[in-house]
């Protein structure tokens, strides 16, 4: 059973754990370890920052124990990663669909993500659901530098009748 919580406060460690474990499995074709050490000490600090701004609202998924990581802020859904044991097991799905909630929530009509141009689990992952390519792109900041493209996806919104 996989549960949802808001992150506390002072977690910045196990959220960078988690997308550690995640990014390595999931990215070793695009950043090979041997050749590019992972940022650890940069990524902690990036969610120290996150977990401190109140405009970002952060989720944990709990499969007895933390599996995944979710964050959204300002319309984005800025990170989403899910440990390889817990891939294909609805968890990525949960956090996915709990974001579009939240931004729904704050009013938006659409959300926008990076996702790295070579990472195509992730990109059919978000093209399944709906999302397309909106033609942005950046370059990482992360040797070796890859390309990030843009997605954006319309969401549905309910007006109340009076």
């Amino acid at each position: 059973m996989i549960t949802l919580r808001l992150a506390h406060p002072d977690e910045a460690f196990l959220l960078a754990e988690l997308q550690e474990r995640a990014s390595v499995a999931a990215l070793q074709h695009i950043f090979p370890p041997e050749l590019y050490p992972y940022p650890r000490a940069a990524i902690r600090d990036n969610w120290d920052g996150t977990l401190d701004d109140p405009t970002r609202t952060v989720v944990v998924a709990e499969a007895e124990e933390p599996v995944g990581v979710v964050c959204t802020g300002n319309g984005w859904l800025e990170a989403l990663y899910v440990v390889p044991e817990h891939w294909g097991t609805g968890v990525a799905d949960a956090l996915h669909d709990r974001v579009l909630e939240l931004v729904r929530e704050k009013g938006a009509v659409e959300c926008r993500l990076w996702v790295l141009e070579s990472n195509q689990r992730a990109r059919r992952f978000y093209e399944r659901r709906g999302w397309h390519e909106n033609g942005d792109t950046r370059v990482v900041p992360y040797p070796p530098n890859p390309i990030d493209v843009g997605y954006t996806i319309e969401l549905e919104t309910t007006l109340a009748t009076p």
